[in-house]
């Protein structure tokens, strides 16, 4: 089974985000207010980059571990 984080990406798309973590967009833009999950702003875009996207998770790992 393929991993649903596209790898050649160096930033996700909130929708890209969503779809790999089956998150709702409420949720995503929640952890991006509370600072949980840095993001930038290009142009109108909202982007994550996938370092921090790889952050969070082993962040949520640990918290259940």
């Amino acid at each position: 089974m393929s991993s649903p984080l596209p790898t050649t990406h160096q930033a996700l798309t909130v929708p890209e985000f969503m779809a790999a973590l089956r998150l709702s967009r409420f949720t995503v833009y929640n952890l991006i207010r509370s600072r949980a999950l840095p993001s930038f702003t290009e142009g109108r875009s909202r982007r994550i980059p996938a370092d921090s996207v790889r952050a969070y998770l082993e962040a949520k790992l640990e918290e259940a571990a």
